[in-house]
């Protein structure tokens, strides 16, 4: 297992440095480059030519990604060309706004989901599985955007109960200190989510309700409550465990449109803002974070299946 996992550490480790490559690729591939978007539209040659020195836009594209390359080893991610501060520290304060607000809406979505989904499996094809079924398609097919306004304008502006825009502040403590701006913010990433993972346990458990080890045990005499728990409720639980790792960077993507939208301080509106100002570095710096995020959730995913499922571990055992 332990051979296991390290495969699966270097892969990720592989991963994170392709996605960094293709970013790389991609950024400097977009028309008039980090130049004429720091520098406007207006700039002249000699002042691009000089930005493009003074940055080392000059050099070919492999010289300067391994010049970026060699600086991620020191820790050292650049500097922002339109908010004068080193990407590290912007990063450092924005990140965990953003993690408050990912972590709490898809815990909020996973303690909903889970049991939500498990009940309409046991009640399948039943009014009340409709209902929940056609709740949950509305809100799966109700893109985030649209969900986020809709909040505005019904809790915000109909109902003035919770503030449209997220508190401001340089510390996570500001975002603490005033609870009913969270509010908003993490209804609108917790729907989505919801309706995935309810969706996701509902079909896992009609599935394993089918299998024949269910069968058995009814014919041993156990009761449905017994079976659901003991029996059906750890294996459906591996496949949506799996799927959440496998998630993140959906759950990532959500947050950057729920931030934008309430003005929330996360690296989804540091993402917005250096988009729209081809500030380079910082572009970089969120993808890079996205895709540790992402990596780190497929592995503790692998780790959780094979604690949670011994059957996943005989494949592990034979991989290693």
């Amino acid at each position: 297992m332990t051979r296991y996992l390290a495969r699966r550490l270097v892969l990720a480790i592989v991963v994170v440095l392709l996605v960094t490559v293709v970013t790389f690729i991609l950024l400097h591939l977009l028309p008039g480059g980090p130049a004429r978007g720091v520098l406007g539209v207006k700039a002249t040659a000699e002042q691009i030519a000089a930005f493009n020195e003074a940055n080392g836009f000059n050099k070919p594209l492999p010289l300067q990604y391994w010049d970026y390359l060699l600086r991620l080893l020191h820790g050292d991610l650049g500097s922002s060309y339109t908010m004068n501060e080193d990407v590290t520290t912007l990063l450092a304060e924005r990140l965990p706004k953003t993690l408050l607000l990912t972590v709490t809406s898809t815990l909020l979505a996973t303690v909903i989901a889970l049991p939500l989904g498990s009940w309409q499996a046991t009640r399948r094809g039943k009014a009340v599985d409709h209902a929940a079924t056609g709740v949950s398609f509305v809100l799966y097919a109700t893109p985030v955007f649209f969900l986020s306004l809709l909040l505005i304008i019904v809790f915000a502006q109909l109902l003035p109960v919770f503030p449209a825009q997220a508190a401001q502040g340089e510390d996570i403590g500001t975002l603490l200190s005033q609870p009913a701006s969270l509010v908003l913010p993490i209804v609108a990433g917790t729907g989505v989510t919801l309706a995935v993972l309810g969706r996701y346990m509902r079909s896992s458990t009609v599935d394993n309700l089918a299998e024949d080890y269910v069968r058995s045990a009814r014919a041993r005499g156990t009761s449905e409550r017994a079976i659901l728990w003991r029996h059906v409720w750890p294996n459906s639980l591996t496949s949506v465990v799996a799927m959440l790792g496998y998630y993140v960077p959906v759950i990532f993507s959500g947050s950057l449109v729920v931030e934008s939208m309430f003005n929330y301080p996360g690296i989804g509106l540091l993402f917005w803002t250096a988009a729209r100002n081809a500030d380079f570095p910082v572009l970089l710096g969120v993808v890079l974070v996205i895709a540790i995020a992402t990596v780190t959730g497929a592995l503790l995913a692998d780790v959780a299946q094979l604690l949670i499922d011994p059957r996943v571990r005989m494949p592990a055992r034979a991989a290693a």
